[in-house]
């Protein structure tokens, strides 16, 4: 583009821009004037109506009384601008709870459980129980061959009649030295204990149940040979079930013994079973930072097993905080904060964020219930702005700001 050309364009552009500024501001004519441009020239490109002012002076060529109409005319906007405010989106604050449940994943076991073990070494000569059966505390669960200590037992008891024979005879006979008497009261006690021990001997050839339970599968057939090692059947009384699980740290100082329980067992979905916490840990674990609790949970219609999984749920008080629209929350240097609404004012109010949720935040801040925060129209908002609510009567909004 030619130099002429770009010179042409520019004059132009700052004509029009003139023009522009002239029909806009009211002022304009009479600044150009003190400017020093020609009263002619401004009069020429000024809009119809507007003047240049009066003496150079920059002010409108009004009369006195015109000017004070239209000065309090312009005082009159600012004042409703002001009382109107700026219109936002408040919502109330709420009151949130933390800490107020817990929830866990444990796992069942019976209120006791025993693996029968034989308490001497033999051959399984006779099985007694089957997987499933219900039995007593002392019935026989299965036999050894006892033939040898039936042998023992027999000649133990032959011995010990020899042994009573003889005392009485020495006790009665005034002929015998004292010293043979004891001998033979030493023979009959001696005779005795042996007896005692091949009985003993015998007993322990029965494989008896050593607590009421429910048996498991028999993990030995008729004619093995088992030692005082070998795992028998196992026992469960599972009249009752504890479920051991793991609680947060954060509930050491709210967790006791007693407090209430429920449990679902994933295999029986839909069913609550209630209970209480028997017993806490008392440590807790340095490398999850949890502890170890066990609840009892009653069982005596036998529906569940141990070894089951249970989602453990748990409630407590907890602790209660302000709740406010995730909306509400901005920061700044310093930190989190909202916009309260106090007398249809806007207030910074400090937050800390206690728990962040979908619906709510948490916080910890000089708030009450029934304050309400600013959720949109935020942007626009500064400290001790006067603020118009949205769905607010203007009544209620003049009455707030006159207070």
């Amino acid at each position: 583009m030619r130099i002429w050309k770009q010179v042409t364009l520019s004059l132009a552009v700052l004509s029009g821009g003139l023009c522009l500024w002239l029909f806009v501001r009211p002022d304009a004519a009479s600044t150009l004037v003190n400017l020093g441009v020609p009263r002619p020239l401004v009069s020429f490109l000024a809009p119809a109506g507007q003047g240049t002012g009066a003496q150079g002076t920059g002010k409108p060529s009004l009369p006195s009384g015109a000017q004070q109409v239209a000065q309090g005319a312009g005082q009159a906007g600012q004042g409703s601008g002001a009382a109107r405010g700026v219109l936002v989106v408040t919502r109330q604050v709420e009151t949130g709870t933390v800490n107020d449940h817990l929830n866990a994943i444990g796992d069942g076991q019976a209120i006791q459980s025993v693996v029968v073990m034989p308490q001497a070494s033999g051959t399984v000569t006779e099985i007694r129980v089957a997987s499933g059966q219900k039995v007593r505390k002392g019935d026989i669960l299965a036999r050894l061959d006892d033939d040898e200590q039936r042998i023992e037992r027999d000649k133990a008891q032959v011995a010990l009649r020899s042994a009573v024979e003889k005392s009485q005879s020495y006790r009665n006979l005034q002929s015998v030295a004292r010293l043979d008497v004891l001998d033979a009261q030493i023979a009959e006690e001696s005779a005795r204990l042996a007896l005692g021990t091949a009985e003993l001997n015998l007993r322990r050839r029965d494989i008896v149940a050593p607590i009421d339970g429910v048996a498991g599968i028999v993990a030995v057939n008729i004619g093995d040979n088992v030692t005082p090692q070998t795992s028998i059947v196992m026992l469960d009384d599972r009249s009752q079930i504890l479920v051991d699980f793991w609680a947060p740290e954060r509930f050491v100082t709210q967790l006791k013994p007693g407090l209430a329980v429920e449990a679902n067992a994933v295999s029986r979905p839909g069913q609550t079973f209630r209970g209480e916490v028997q017993s806490i840990d008392n440590r807790v674990d340095s490398a999850s930072r949890t502890i170890r609790v066990r609840a009892r949970i009653d069982n005596a219609s036998d529906l569940l097993r141990a070894g089951m999984s249970f989602s453990v749920a748990m409630r407590f008080p907890g602790d209660s905080y302000p709740a406010v629209d995730p909306l509400s929350v901005q920061w700044d240097a310093e930190g989190a904060y909202v916009w309260a609404v106090e007398e249809a004012k806007a207030r910074k109010v400090r937050v800390k964020i206690i728990q962040r949720n979908p619906d709510r935040v948490l916080v910890e801040a000089a708030l009450e219930g029934d304050d309400h925060v600013v959720t949109e129209g935020l942007q626009r908002v500064r400290e001790g702005q006067p603020l118009r609510v949205q769905g607010a009567s203007p009544q209620k909004v003049a009455e707030a700001q006159r207070t």
